[in-house]
C-alpha cells in the first residue's frame, strides 16, 4: 500500500511532466489580447504617465488604439483591461516606445518594472521618439493593417542583418550597460507626426537619463564606431561620394600621462558612386580623392567624440583601456572627469575599391 506522501509526490510529477498547474494563467485565445508594443510620455500632471498601444485582433476585427493617463506602469493595463473585453497581456510585447521628456528625466525604474514582469522578454526593443505618436499611429493604421508588425519586422531585420544602419537596443543591453562601469547605453530615436516615422539618429543615456543625441552625419561614424563596425552604405555629401560595405577596425588607446585618448581606425569599403570632378581613372585623382576622404573620416570622428565629452557619456567603452592587471583601477568616476577634458587623437587609414563596370 503507497504512503501518502508517495501519492502526493506522484500526482506532483504528473503535473510537472504534462505542463498542468493549479495557479497558471488562463491562455484562451478568445480570452486575451497580447499587444505588441506599448508607446509612453510625459503626462499633464507632474509624475504622471500616458500610456497608450494597439489591441490586435484574434479574430475579424477592426484594430482599436487605446490610450489611458496613469502614475503607476502597470496601472495602464489594468486601465486597458477596464475598457476592452478581452485580458491584455503583455507576453508578446516586443517593442517600447518612450517619449523624449521622459528619457530626459530618467527612465530606469521604468526599465526595472518591465524586467519584473516575468511575461516581458529580454529581446524588447526599445526606442526614442519625438512627436505626436498617437496621431502617427491613429492615421498609419487606417492604411496599413498590420502597423505593429511591421514596425516590429523592422528593428527586427536590422538587429538581425547587423548592418549598423540603426542602432538597435533592447532592454537587456539597456540595463546591462546602464549598470556597467565606463560604459553608457544609447536607443535609435525617431521623428514622429501624422504622416511620419522617421529616423534622425542615436540617443545616448547617462545615468538612466537622455544627454543628447547624433545628428544623420555624426550617426554614420557612431555606428561604424560601435559594436557592428560596418556599415551598408555610408554617404559624404561634401565629396558627392558613396561609399559601400565599409568595415572598421578600431583601435583605442589611453595614456593617462598625456592626457589623451587616441583612436587609430582603418577602414575598407568601395566607392560606389561618385558625382565629383575628379577623374578615377587617374591614379593621382583617385589617390587625392583617398586623403579627401581619409581627412573627411578624421575630423567626423574627432566631432564625434567631442560631442561625447561635451555630454559625459562613454558609449564607445573608451574608459575600459585604463583597466589594468598591474595598477590600481582608475574609478567611472574618475574616469568620467579625465574624458571630459582628454586631448582627443585619431588616425584613420582606409582601403578602397575603385568606382568599376
Amino acid at each position: 500500500m503507497r504512503s501518502p506522501i508517495f501519492t502526493v509526490l506522484l500526482i506532483g510529477c504528473i503535473c510537472f511532466l504534462t505542463g498542468f498547474s493549479p495557479f497558471s494563467d488562463q491562455n484562451t485565445v478568445e480570452e486575451i489580447a497580447p499587444v505588441t508594443f506599448l508607446a509612453v510620455k510625459q503626462g499633464e500632471e507632474k509624475g504622471s504617465l500616458t500610456v497608450a498601444t494597439l489591441v490586435p485582433p484574434i479574430m475579424n476585427e477592426e484594430k482599436q488604439f487605446f490610450s489611458t493617463k496613469v502614475r503607476l506602469l502597470e496601472q495602464g493595463r489594468r486601465q486597458f483591461n477596464f475598457k476592452y473585453y478581452r485580458e491584455i497581456r503583455f507576453g508578446q510585447l516586443r517593442m517600447l516606445f518612450i517619449d523624449e521628456q521622459i528619457a530626459k528625466t530618467g527612465i530606469v525604474n521604468l526599465m526595472d518594472t518591465l524586467l519584473t514582469d516575468p511575461e516581458v522578454s529580454p529581446r524588447l526593443f526599445l526606442i526614442v521618439f519625438k512627436g505626436d505618436f498617437e496621431a502617427y499611429t491613429k492615421n498609419q493604421m487606417q492604411k496599413q493593417k498590420d502597423l505593429d508588425y511591421y514596425l516590429y519586422r523592422m528593428f527586427k531585420h536590422y538587429e538581425k542583418e547587423n548592418q549598423g544602419e540603426i542602432a538597435v537596443t533592447n532592454i537587456h543591453e539597456f540595463m546591462e550597460k546602464t549598470h556597467t562601469p565606463y560604459s553608457d547605453p544609447y536607443m535609435p530615436v525617431f521623428n514622429v507626426d501624422k504622416n511620419c516615422f522617421s529616423y534622425e539618429g542615436t540617443g545616448f543615456f547617462s545615468n538612466g537619463k537622455l544627454k543628447g543625441q547624433t545628428d544623420k552625419e555624426q550617426d554614420q561614424f557612431f555606428l561604424l564606431l560601435s559594436k557592428s563596425k560596418f556599415l551598408k552604405n555610408v554617404i559624404i555629401e561634401p565629396l558627392d561620394l558613396s561609399l559601400g560595405e565599409v568595415h572598421a577596425i578600431v583601435k583605442k588607446q589611453v595614456n593617462l600621462k598625456d592626457h589623451t585618448v587616441v583612436l587609430k581606425i582603418q577602414y575598407r569599403g568601395r566607392i560606389d558612386e561618385y558625382r565629383g570632378s575628379k577623374d578615377l581613372n587617374s591614379q593621382a585623382d583617385f589617390y587625392e580623392l583617398t586623403d579627401e576622404i581619409k581627412d573627411y573620416l578624421e575630423e567626423g570622428t574627432v566631432s564625434l567624440l567631442k560631442t561625447f565629452q561635451e555630454l559625459g557619456v562613454d558609449p564607445l567603452e573608451i574608459g575600459r583601456q585604463t583597466l589594468t592587471p598591474v595598477s590600481k583601477s582608475m574609478s567611472a568616476e574618475d574616469w568620467l572627469t579625465f574624458w571630459k577634458s582628454a586631448k582627443i587623437k585619431v588616425d584613420c587609414s582606409i582601403e578602397l575599391e575603385p568606382l568599376t563596370i
